[in-house]
């Protein structure tokens, strides 16, 4: 008796087992996001806070630059301290990648629960309803959203929560791309027997959508969502460098590059660290979702290798890769060379 075909998501965990790169960016993103989640405990194991201030650490002759090499640096600072404050660096750092993370996180999820319930009715609805919600969908897309999110930011009043306004923010403006793959997928999808027959059958276009629909939509969803997440991280990181984003004494990356750009030359221990944590998050999302992307679609080659020697051999397993073992896990197969590919 033949062995049983692997499930959907061995294949994938296969399939990504295979990209190196990928999981490497997986196991930086897990640790991150650890980092971000036990903020409090690493800071009080270090045994420092963000908002002390220790002025006995700074040389206020030369303008508050950290006293001691690679800024301050001590076993009571494992990074070093804040120019000009002498603010701990490294619970600072800690503490900004959780206000950095949970605005980019939060706010992709939002994304995509509005662009996911967009897409399905346009998708679903009647070709009046379809029109509209469209046209609505291409505003947002077509809109300039950093403009806008600066406008708003301006003019919301301080005392509200900066990264709760930042991740409504990001989120009601951005969701666009969302809608119009979902709107794509639902049109494609709706047209199959298997959905015919559940409308036939009489169920409710939200029954449908829930119990048809939506499986077929985790994957490009999901694809995109963590192609959409680092870039919400560098729009946080940006509003914040503007200094309309997360305000002093809330640590982030953006902000804190934001007040080490008259520092640089001083003390360039405090320009690097976040810029690192910054360029390194943003690498390990974007690694990653690529690698989610080609093992959730073995058709594709990664866009991190197209017109390199490894691009096309790593195109060349995928798919030969795809047999019959990958249809009956529900995962596409490789093209039809004679034009009629998987759908």
């Amino acid at each position: 008796m033949p062995p049983a075909p692997p499930s959907g998501a061995r294949q994938i965990w296969r399939r990504l087992r295979g990209r190196p790169a990928a999981l490497t960016g997986g196991v930086v993103i897990v640790l991150l996001v650890l980092i971000a989640a036990g903020a409090p405990l690493l800071a009080a194991i270090e045994g420092q806070d963000t908002t002390s201030y220790h002025p006995g650490l700074v040389d206020s002759a030369s303008g508050g630059v950290p006293l001691g090499h690679f800024g301050g640096i001590s076993g009571s600072h494992w990074l070093g301290v804040e120019p000009g404050t002498g603010r701990d660096l490294f619970a600072r750092l800690v503490y900004g990648a959780r206000v950095s993370l949970g605005v980019a996180i939060g706010a992709t999820i939002l994304q995509v629960l509005i662009g996911v319930a967009f897409g399905l009715a346009a998708g679903l609805g009647s070709r009046w309803v379809d029109s509209l919600l469209s046209r609505v969908t291409d505003v947002f897309v077509v809109m300039p959203a950093l403009i806008l999110a600066i406008a708003l930011l301006a003019v919301v009043p301080g005392s509200f929560p900066r990264p709760v306004l930042l991740t409504l923010v990001l989120g009601f403006l951005a969701w666009g791309g969302f809608a119009k793959i979902v709107r794509a997928q639902v049109l494609t999808q709706k047209s199959l027997d298997y959905v015919a027959a559940s409308r036939l059958a009489g169920s409710s276009p939200w029954r449908t959508a829930r119990r048809e629909l939506l499986p077929a939509l985790v994957a490009p969803v999901l694809t995109y969502a963590a192609i959409t997440l680092p870039t919400n991280i560098v729009s946080e990181a940006g509003l914040s460098f503007l200094g309309i984003g997360v305000t002093p004494p809330t640590p982030s990356w953006g902000q804190m590059l934001s007040s080490a750009t008259t520092w640089y030359q001083a003390d360039s221990s405090y320009v690097l660290l976040p810029a690192v944590l910054l360029f390194v998050t943003v690498l390990a999302f974007t690694v990653f979702a690529d690698g989610i992307r080609t093992a959730l679609d073995p058709r594709a080659a990664s866009r991190l290798r197209v017109g390199t020697r490894a691009g096309r051999r790593g195109a060349g397993t995928a798919d030969s890769a795809a047999t019959p073992a990958d249809a009956a896990s529900g995962i596409p197969g490789p093209a039809d060379p004679r034009g009629g590919g998987a759908a």
